[in-house]
């Protein structure tokens, strides 16, 4: 399968109304935010949802979250272990070099997320690959959404009717809690896809296309108390394909030509020679 023949521009443009889209766990949950008070969803996160999309999809995923594994296997360590020829056996790195090399390509044939986004296998001391590091850079990137505008955020005082331990007489500490949500906000995201490094990790056209088809439902089947079945929806997809490997224009041009209002509406200046698809949410 021969690798990306385009660079790829693209934008998602999302809603999120009485949602908790990215808690942060320094900050007790609370939505992220910048210091002008902006709603953030880091790229870690929306890369997670991408890789459960295309997991839902049955395509094989390498950085699996908990609950929603399909192997069985307890870490990333021991996933890249049971891959027999990934595996670290006695020959496995008799020249480190070779086998790196080696290791990186099996690795960006079985899994579509670290021929996408890259990966580092590190080994440790208890293998024959003792000091051996393997960084595989992808050439999928995708940055940190933003809000559109400032955030309001609503903080609502919880308690568990049930206690968790003790004999039920007296309420635990763990029983009071809080919950937080952003009312109403329109997110933007801007991502790339970059050919020259697609050819070492044999990222295709054809991966290209499987990731653009789960964007525009990028947060089907990831409900929960925080974000409800419903408050967060994909508006539009914004797709940018370019007549040759290296690109018409920078992709901060390309990003740059599209403005996204409070309201969800957006426009789009006219790019000679680039012509933008635009993908309805589902």
């Amino acid at each position: 399968m021969s690798a990306l023949s385009h660079k790829i521009d693209f934008a998602i443009i999302f809603n999120v109304k009485h949602a908790n889209p990215n808690g942060d766990p320094l900050n007790g949950n609370r939505p992220r935010t910048d210091y002008d008070g902006y709603g953030e969803i880091t790229d870690v996160c929306l890369k997670r949802k991408i890789r459960d999309r295309l997991q839902g999809e049955g395509r094989s995923i390498f950085v699996q979250s908990d609950e929603k594994k399909t192997d069985g296997m307890t870490s990333l360590k021991h996933r890249a272990e049971a891959e027999p020829p990934i595996g670290l056996g006695k020959d496995a790195f008799k020249a480190k070099k070779q086998s790196k090399d080696i290791t990186a390509r099996l690795a960006c044939d079985k899994w579509l997320d670290v021929r996408a986004f890259g990966q580092v296998f590190a080994f440790g001391k208890e293998t024959d690959a003792a000091g051996v590091s393997i960084a595989i850079r992808g050439p999928v990137t995708i940055q940190s959404a933003f809000s559109i505008e400032p955030v309001s955020i609503t903080s609502t005082q919880i308690t568990k009717s049930v206690n968790s331990e003790g004999d039920g007489s007296k309420k635990g500490a763990d029983t009071m809690g809080m919950k937080h949500r952003v009312d109403q906000a329109v997110y933007v995201a801007y991502g790339a896809m970059t050919p020259q490094l697609a050819e070492k990790t044999g990222f295709s056209d054809d991966d290209a296309e499987s990731i653009k088809s789960v964007l525009p439902r990028l947060f089907e089947g990831d409900a929960s108390s925080a974000r409800p079945e419903g408050s967060m929806a994909v508006n539009n997809l914004i797709w940018w394909q370019h007549n040759s490997k290296s690109g018409q224009y920078s992709s901060a041009k390309v990003h740059q030509s599209l403005r996204v209002n409070p309201d969800g509406s957006f426009e789009l200046d006219e790019l000679d020679g680039l012509q933008a698809e635009i993908i309805d949410g589902f």
